[in-house]
């Protein structure tokens, strides 16, 4: 039964955010008597709710419930004012990720009307080849990490995207000896990353921190030192907020 109730959650997605019993069922394999009995379980409980005509989105149950997480809501709460300087001073989008697998989970962003445009939502996951944060986590990742995500292959994104692994695993090296990564244009066009890694009190990297902005607009030289200082802000009040 909770097999079937998180095949149910799982249809959603960004590109799918409301679905209709017949596209539940479909996406599910599960019978549409099935599919309809565990929705209104669903809708009962507050994981799912109703919208016009047949449809179904994610229910403020399941962000009630998400919101509980420790490892991402008590580093949003250290990182946020952390961040939102860091956007006034750049207004530019600023991003706090963590890894989960193979990929980078964004667990909050802050942007602006003027801030370019980009894939990223908090919530939302990308891919850690292709990103500065996720650049950040798989360099201090263990090696069998880092062995996985080449093996599932490494997409490309763009013309600049790292799809060699030899190239990757010298990038990744490159991070590690400077503390930054970088990303031209790697997942979308127009964008530069730079992102630094966020230690906890044991000194492992638990997160990472970026900035987005337009490749004409800055360079990596003038964002690196205000990245880097914003995470190394963010670790140290993680180490002061920590339990003794």
């Amino acid at each position: 039964m909770t097999s079937k109730v998180v095949a149910l959650l799982d249809a959603f997605t960004p590109g799918t955010p409301v679905l209709s019993l017949n596209q539940l069922a479909a996406a599910t394999g599960l019978p549409l008597s099935t599919a309809h009995r565990l929705a209104g379980e669903l809708v009962a409980w507050g994981g799912l709710e109703h919208v016009e005509g047949t449809g179904y989105r994610i229910g403020l149950r399941l962000w009630e419930v998400g919101s509980l997480a420790p490892r991402g809501e008590d580093l949003r709460s250290v990182a946020l004012p952390v961040m939102q300087d860091l956007y006034e001073g750049t207004h530019a989008n600023v991003h706090l990720a963590v890894r989960d697998g193979r990929e980078a989970l964004y667990i909050e962003k802050i942007n602006g009307p003027d801030a370019l445009r980009v894939r990223s939502r908090r919530g939302g996951r990308l891919p850690l080849h292709a990103t500065g944060v996720g650049k950040v986590l798989l360099a201090f990742a263990p090696p069998k990490v880092v062995d996985a995500v080449i093996a599932a292959g490494l997409p490309r994104y763009t013309a600049r995207t790292i799809i060699v692994p030899g190239h990757l695993r010298r990038a990744l090296a490159e991070v590690r000896r400077t503390g930054l990564a970088h990303a031209y244009e790697e997942l979308t066009i127009g964008s530069l990353t730079v992102a630094a890694p966020i230690l906890s009190t044991d000194g492992a990297v638990v997160a990472a921190l970026d900035v987005v902005v337009h490749t004409t607009k800055s360079d990596a030289r003038k964002l690196g030192p205000a990245v880097r200082t914003s995470a190394i802000s963010i670790s140290r009040a993680l180490r002061s907020a920590a339990p003794s």
